[in-house]
């Protein structure tokens, strides 16, 4: 089949190939019971802290937050803290998360993740990588529940960095096209 110049000229194939993804970074899927009365997700089985289905990662906080339709809530950045999000399948949010770790494999690369939309999953997001996530529904609050393995303190001990919402370009926030 030929096309015409200008479709030929911008023609492109889709790469379907695994994505790289952040060092350290872990998306767990995870399973979702449903029966004629609603559904059930475990989020995880602890063991004196302990997340099974995380190794090495102790719960110590947990935490549940409401996003307003469409809002952005950028860039959060720990020294020591690990998250671990889980977005309810019903609700769909845009995680963007960049290391910025110096001297890692996956040093300035900037990764886009939609949590929610019909999916029931974990995502453990290291110290060191920059997370920020957008509310993607238009008329309906976002929940995130989340883990972390430091619990929030606003002394000296807070581990609550920020960067700007736009540190890594607006562009990060848009819906991809194509």
């Amino acid at each position: 089949m030929d096309f015409n110049a200008q479709a030929q000229a911008k023609y492109a194939k889709q790469d379907y190939s695994p994505k790289r993804r952040i060092e350290g970074l872990e998306i767990v899927e995870l399973k979702r019971f449903n029966d004629d009365g609603g559904s059930m997700c475990e989020l995880g089985r602890m063991d004196q802290g302990l997340h099974k289905q995380l190794p090495g990662f102790v719960v110590r906080q947990i935490n549940y937050s409401v996003m307003e339709p469409l809002a952005i809530k950028a860039f959060h950045l720990h020294q020591r803290q690990t998250d671990v999000w889980f977005v309810p399948p019903t609700d769909k949010m845009l995680l963007v998360v960049a290391d910025v770790r110096a001297g890692s494999p996956t040093e300035g690369m900037v990764q886009r993740i939609v949590l929610g939309d019909g999916n029931s999953r974990l995502v453990r997001i290291p110290p060191g990588v920059a997370h920020g996530v957008k509310n993607l529904r238009p008329a309906t609050c976002g929940q995130i529940i989340y883990f972390v393995d430091v619990q929030f303190s606003t002394d000296e001990h807070c581990d609550e960095g920020r960067l700007s919402w736009d540190h890594f370009g607006t562009q990060v926030w848009d819906v991809e096209r194509g």
